[in-house]
């Protein structure tokens, strides 16, 4: 599904990825692991396609990542930092709006907006505004928005941030129910909990810097 050979990025003389290989198969969970400052959210930038490599190739079910085009966008969702929250939308208001813009099914839209807040424990905080949630629950909401859509590739920096130990098990459980429909995991992660709970296979950054 996925497919990295030598890429690597460089911004003048400084080097924000080393040239790194890998390859994943469908269904298959990708833990990035590194210190930071090893590349870990600019090797995640370039398979988003917000950032292109300096060197090598990447490609995502056979195909060059291009992010403009609607086809890779629908394939391949990404939460590198929390996504946009309108300050004036409940948080159930915002989890349907990003269901309805991929499906054609208004109610289909709702009930998988309910049921994804609902599996990362925010059901009871749907009428709340962004503003009213914590910072976990923030964390949270941002996964619960990217969850809420279809998607082959799921890309995910550092989840496990703001979260306690038991707010991570939910975003394990949550994300091997993804995987066993399907999707293939890339996840960047300080976890050692959120990695060994995941990984099919790990890329240390730190080797290849």
């Amino acid at each position: 599904m996925i497919e990295v050979i030598e890429a690597g990025v460089v911004a003048g003389d400084v080097t924000l990825l080393a040239p790194v290989s890998v390859t994943t198969r469908r269904g298959e969970a990708l833990v990035v692991r590194g210190r930071n400052g090893s590349g870990k959210s600019t090797l995640l930038r370039v398979l988003a396609g917000v950032r292109k490599p300096s060197s090598g190739t990447v490609r995502i079910g056979g195909e060059l990542v291009v992010e403009r085009d609607r086809g890779f966008r629908r394939r391949v969702a990404t939460m590198i930092g929390l996504p946009p929250m309108a300050p004036d939308l409940t948080v159930l208001d915002h989890a349907v709006l990003v269901a309805t813009t991929w499906l054609d099914d208004p109610q289909g839209a709702a009930n998988l907006a309910r049921d994804v807040l609902a599996e990362l424990g925010l059901g009871a905080l749907t009428e709340r505004f962004p503003h009213e949630l914590s910072s976990g629950q923030t964390q949270l909401f941002g996964l619960a928005l990217v969850l809420a859509r279809p998607f082959e590739v799921l890309i995910l920096d550092e989840p496990e941030q703001r979260l306690d130990p038991e707010h991570v098990e939910s975003v394990v459980r949550a994300l091997h129910a993804r995987r066993s429909k399907g999707a293939t995991l890339v996840v960047a992660t300080h976890s050692s909990v959120l990695a060994d709970a995941l990984a099919d296979q790990t890329l240390r950054l730190d080797a290849v810097a």
